[in-house]
């Protein structure tokens, strides 16, 4: 199963108005395990930063003055999510709008709302009450945020790939060995790993004779009432 961890920064709250997405960030998963594929975008807003984004982001008009506008690189994030991946999205309803309204803006079709997984709502269902902000659910698993001191779409989606392996029972929960010269892709049927086919005979017994008297010999001298008298033979 593929899987895209995505975060968005903007330049507001408002995404049908005036406010941009100035920032993607996004990784790849298959089968809750970080394929290494990521992708990493910053977007000319064509609008002036707010004061108050700025702080909070990082990213200002000078910086952000020669990147490329968001229909210029529409394709490569149409591209790096296809395939009908999830969207693993922490406040997914926040991010959904304001990417739909970029690709409506671009003239790419929109993201249906079923792709989106939201991990704040699957952390509120799983600790109802308690803090489910980001930074409050790497404090809950030990996820090391040390790095976070502005919001950065890339960061963010990296330590909310390992918040999510978390949130789904630990990192790595579907690991499947392969077989030598098989990659894990091809030990995939479905999306469910594929079992192992039984031996045709069993595994000949690694004792030798001679080990099996010794073991037989030295059983006997403990007596009738001993463990091993009780469960042999």
């Amino acid at each position: 199963m593929r899987e895209i961890v995505l975060d968005t920064e903007t330049t507001g709250f408002d995404a049908e108005k005036d406010d941009r997405i100035v920032e993607i960030g996004a990784l790849e998963l298959f089968n809750h395990l970080p394929t290494g594929r990521k992708l990493h975008l910053y977007i000319n807003p064509e609008r002036s930063m707010p004061q108050e984004a700025f702080e909070v982001h990082g990213l200002g008009d000078e910086f952000l003055r020669d990147k490329p506008k968001f229909a210029e690189v529409a394709q490569e994030f149409v591209d790096f999510i296809a395939d009908d991946a999830r969207l693993v999205i922490h406040n997914a309803s926040f991010d959904m709008k304001f990417l739909n309204a970029e690709l409506r803006r671009a003239g790419y079709a929109t993201l249906p709302w079923s792709r989106a997984l939201d991990t704040l709502a699957l952390a509120r269902s799983k600790f109802p009450g308690a803090p489910a902000s980001l930074d409050a659910l790497c404090r809950r698993f030990g996820v090391d945020n040390s790095g976070r001191e502005l919001h950065g779409a890339l960061l963010d989606s990296e330590l909310l790939a390992e918040v999510y392996l978390e949130l789904i029972g630990g990192r790595q929960p579907d690991l499947v060995l392969a077989q030598p010269g098989q990659s894990q892709q091809e030990q995939q049927q479905d999306g469910q790993p594929r079992r192992r086919a039984a031996r045709p005979a069993p595994l000949p017994p690694r004792i030798s004779d001679a080990e099996a008297t010794a073991h037989a010999e030295f059983v006997a001298k403990l007596g009738e009432a001993s463990v091993w008298a009780r469960y042999s033979g």
